[in-house]
């Protein structure tokens, strides 16, 4: 087993900085788990507390039911891959690999059926004679994650690891992940302050804000039914529209009026409010970009707006445009649905009309900016 307990976890730097505050978690065997937020969070700092690289200020950390609170680093059984790396740059991708079974004075024949076993999960067999300066951003960084494979801990800590690689080596080693997690059969934590890294690889998702958890769940959780409006707009590419509107209650159906425009409320999301017995009330809306639809001049239910910039993405445009009152939205629409006529008008400075379905609005408080339907 391999599970861990954070529980009132506290983390205070000097006399009154607070980095994390009241952090309770729990992290089942072999779950893969991943801490997102934006930088300075404190998601790193909490992932060091549970390596013992942090002093915890309060609070205690378990794995496998053992306070660990007190031990070394060497004796909590977890192995941590860093975003810089850290290889020996005078030894072989080998010896690196090796080193900590060295320390543990392990068996020669051991230590070269982890390290060759490792090498040929990571597919870095024919690096094993190699220094790192030899090798690629994304091979040091496999030779990073076979150091700590090695070791065969009972908890697996990645900090960033995928900072530092470019955009199309970051998609490849994130999908390697995912393969790797299926052959390493242990729990995973992971710190990264890209949502869609957390997004695809977590079990579950912690998004953390100014030392608080904001939100535990699962990445259909947090993306479907966001706790608050900072887990909103943070989870999502690109990121969720908010604005300011009124929702109504007109004989026992919802409405929303954003930019002119009156649109029912309806499904799941009607019937939630209906629940909560949620009155006519200022509230922030939000639509995510892909949720919009073109529409036209006369529906009572769209929304007029003008093309401030076109993003051609490829499946997609991405249109940045301004609504109401110097408001900017962006909507996202797919290109196989465009005609060729449509295409060709979508271009700065033109006026074109959207809307949204009823199904898809979530509904914020504007005080505590909290999900109503949470």
């Amino acid at each position: 087993m391999a599970s861990v307990k954070l529980t009132n976890v506290k983390k205070i730097y000097g006399k009154n900085t607070l980095a994390v505050d009241n952090f309770n978690l729990d992290i089942a065997d072999k779950e893969f788990i991943v801490f997102v937020g934006p930088s300075g969070c404190g998601k790193s700092t909490t992932l060091r507390m549970i390596a013992g690289l942090e002093d915890i200020s309060g609070g205690t950390v378990e794995i496998d039911g053992v306070v660990v609170n007190d031990l070394q680093p060497r004796d909590r059984d977890i192995a941590m891959v860093f975003q810089n790396y850290a290889l020996y740059p005078h030894l072989s991708v080998f010896e690196n690999m090796a080193f900590s079974l060295r320390l543990k004075k392990v068996p020669q024949d051991e230590v070269y059926k982890r390290v060759t076993e490792a090498a040929e999960i990571l597919g870095i067999t024919e690096y094993l004679t190699r220094k790192p300066r030899a090798l690629s951003g994304g091979q040091r960084q496999r030779v990073a994650i076979g150091r700590a494979m090695v070791r065969d801990s009972k908890v697996f800590l990645m900090d960033e690891p995928l900072s530092n690689l470019d955009a199309k080596l970051r998609n490849q080693m994130r999908a390697e992940i995912i393969l790797l997690r299926k052959k390493i059969d242990t729990t995973f934590i992971y710190v990264t302050h890209d949502q869609t890294e957390a997004m695809t690889l977590g079990d579950r998702i912690v998004i953390m804000k100014d030392g608080l958890i904001q939100q535990v769940g699962t990445p259909t959780e947090v993306f479907d039914m966001p706790c608050n409006l900072f887990v909103a707009e943070f989870i999502g590419a690109p990121k969720m529209n908010t604005f300011k509107t009124e929702l109504l209650l007109e004989n026992g159906k919802y409405y929303v009026t954003p930019f002119g425009a009156k649109i029912e409320v309806t499904g799941d999301k009607a019937k939630g409010l209906a629940e909560k017995r949620v009155g006519t009330r200022e509230i922030v809306l939000g639509v995510r970009p892909e949720h919009f639809v073109l529409s036209k001049q006369g529906d009572p239910c769209a929304i007029s707006c003008q093309i401030l910039v076109n993003e051609m993405m490829g499946s997609e445009l991405h249109l940045h445009v301004l609504v109401g009152d110097n408001e900017k939205i962006i909507v996202r629409i797919p290109t196989v649905s465009l005609t060729d006529e449509q295409r060709r008008s979508l271009v700065q400075g033109t006026t074109i009309y959207v809307t949204f379905e009823g199904k898809v609005m979530h509904f914020f408080d504007e005080e505590s900016q909290t999900n109503l339907l949470v």
